[in-house]
């Protein structure tokens, strides 16, 4: 080899092999090797997917075989013995729906998931077997304020409960953890926290025990879709909730809940550990419920003047909720509401346990027509009077929304569930929720959008189909606005207009310059900073609500997207194209409006 040469040899039987030549041999056998990594992989995927479904198939079987049993009948050995507990103790003349089998089942040992509207009669399900059975139920529950409000109505039927939590007392918790292992007790609830239940080493310790002394007779999971990543408000410390099955084999768990599609309950069963069980499911239609949306004004003193007059005629002497978004939220709407002279209290998690009862006690005895609180109220009260429930913003979810309303009209007379819709306020949401799972946050919350922009469907139907029930056209029988007043139909192509946003877009790109969708919509309708207006795009002739409208359902479709910036105090929205852009223009993008006032030649 020549002086100066790179390459190097060495002799192998009369033939050279440089080291390119060994590197190549190397390089194609690690491509041969990546190659059938590769093939196992999805080799993996494949088998992991069919297990999957085959333990999916199984739980469903199980769900299937234990439905076909009659649990709507009381000749089981217990059911004298139910029954005398419902009359005397609970005061209650009859079962409602599925309340008979979710007992039956559940003290037949049997794992069950029963899905019911709120206001159905679930806690009844898990406190009726609790004071019949020999020992004690643990109920997991996700909220304090829930806890405490099933505690009241317990004591006064005097049934033995008691309450653990992070903020419990040493003589409380001393007195539960004593009562657990006392064959002699007549403690017959105990409610916790899954952050409890998941943390506490000594509250095991002592449910071990009990096990083992047979007063355990089951865990009654309230929320239960918390456990799953799918589910509306998954909890972490739900998560921790599947140990129970191994550390306690043989004892029976209750999950409840007002809302799990079936991929959720699935999800729930595998998060559990649950070998398949009973699953109940009842309708969601509440027929007594009247849905309504209304456009919420920008104007602070018009929306607090609408609200009032609904509270001092429509729903004069009547009793309410209503829900904001965030706890100032509540606390100026409660000043606002009062200043109006209207008898309201507030209500949310940071305030003093004393004085969130007091707010309970007074609006229950009907000294507070209404109580103005964010979501850490309502969840399990037991009001069967309330009227209506009003929706000062948006909630998170068709799930949550479901759920607050449905606190409505428990004692099935006609009730109210009023939203009040502008889009700025899924702006103040999806900044709250975006850094949920990619498959909760931001797609849940655009489903109401979806039900609050609906022009022309039946509310109660767009219920019904997110759920998954069938419908017809006769079931809401006129018990939602579009019901009761249809209106002319018309439809316009957003495609044209998602082109105008884009050309504000690219002005204001070229300035260096982010929009927030309230710059976007002002240079689109010609006001605010002249320099991000667009001389070539065309004001619109139709009011700002049909272009705020057309805005949302561009979110919707995937043509705008939006983007966040954290700063120091908040989270600031910004808008950009989406990621089906490029589709705008493919084909025409209709959307129904009814709107007097808007002029298709715009």
């Amino acid at each position: 080899m020549s002086a100066g040469t790179s390459k190097t040899s060495l002799n192998c039987d009369d033939y050279q092999v440089t080291e390119e030549d060994e590197i190549r041999a190397i390089d194609f056998e690690l491509d041969q090797i990546d190659a059938e990594i590769q093939k196992l992989e999805d080799r993996k995927q494949v088998l992991t997917s069919r297990k999957e479904k085959l333990k999916d198939d199984a739980l469903v079987k199980k769900s299937l075989s234990l439905s076909e049993k009659n649990w709507n009948t009381e000749k089981f050995e217990w059911s004298w013995g139910v029954r005398k507990c419902l009359n005397i103790t609970f005061k209650i003349n009859e079962f409602r729906p599925l309340q008979l089998q979710t007992i039956n089942a559940t003290m037949s040992g049997e794992d069950v998931i029963l899905v019911m509207p709120t206001g159905g009669g679930k806690s009844l399900c898990y406190q009726l077997p609790a004071v019949v059975g020999k020992g004690f139920t643990v109920v997991v529950s996700p909220l304090i304020a829930l806890m405490e409000d099933q505690l009241r109505g317990l004591h006064k039927n005097n049934i033995n409960a008691m309450m653990l939590s992070a903020k419990s007392g040493k003589e409380n918790t001393k007195q539960i953890m004593t009562a657990l292992v006392d064959s002699n007790s007549s403690l017959k609830l105990v409610y916790v926290t899954p952050e409890y239940l998941a943390k506490s080493n000594r509250f095991k310790s002592k449910l071990q025990k009990a096990y083992e002394m047979g007063r355990l007779d089951r865990f009654a999971i309230d929320e239960v879709h918390c456990c799953s990543h799918w589910g509306h408000d998954f909890r972490k410390d739900y998560n921790r909730l599947g140990i129970l099955k191994s550390m306690f084999p043989g004892v029976p768990l209750l999950g409840l809940t007002a809302t799990a599609p079936s991929k959720i309950i699935v999800d729930v069963q595998k998060m559990l550990d649950i070998k398949g069980c009973l699953v109940l499911r009842s309708h969601f239609n509440r027929p007594n419920l009247y849905y309504e949306v209304r456009r919420k004004p920008n104007e602070k003193d018009v929306c607090l003047s609408m609200i009032e007059n609904l509270m001092k005629n429509r729903f004069e002497g009547k009793s309410g909720i209503i829900y904001t978004t965030t706890i100032k939220d509540a606390e100026d709407l409660t000043t606002d509401l009062r200043a109006r002279g209207l008898k309201v209290g507030c209500y949310h998690a940071m305030l003093e346990p004393d004085f969130r009862t007091k707010v309970y006690t007074k609006w229950f005895s009907g000294d507070y027509q209404a109580v103005v609180a964010t979501i850490a109220f309502g969840l399990g009260i037991d009001k069967p009077d309330v009227r209506f429930v009003i929706h000062h913003s948006l909630s998170k979810s068709m799930e949550s929304f479901y759920q607050e309303s449905g606190r409505a009209g428990r004692d099935g007379k006609k009730s109210y569930c009023i939203v009040f819709y502008r889009l700025q306020d899924i702006f103040k949401l999806s900044g709250m929720v975006f850094t949920d799972s990619v498959t909760v946050g931001l797609p849940n919350l655009y489903k109401m959008l979806a039900y609050c922009l609906d022009q022309s469907s039946c509310r109660r139907s767009l219920i019904a189909s997110h759920f998954g029930e069938k419908w017809t056209d006769k079931d809401c029988d006129l018990m939602c606005d579009h019901c009761k007043k249809p209106r002319e139909k018309k439809k316009i192509d957003v495609g044209p207009y998602c082109s105008y946003l884009y050309q504000i877009m690219m002005n204001a790109v070229q300035r260096e310059t982010r929009l927030t969708p309230l710059k976007l919509i002002d240079s689109w309708y010609n006001k605010g900073a002249a320099a991000l207006r667009v001389a070539s795009v065309p004001t619109p002739k139709f009011p700002r609500e049909i272009g705020e409208a057309i805005v949302g359902h561009l979110l919707m479709l995937g043509y705008l997207q939006e983007d966040f910036q954290f700063t120091s105090y908040a989270t600031i929205t910004y808008l950009k194209r989406g990621p089906k852009a490029a589709l705008v223009f493919a084909k025409n993008h209709e959307i129904p409006f009814e709107c007097e006032n808007y002029d298709k030649k715009s």
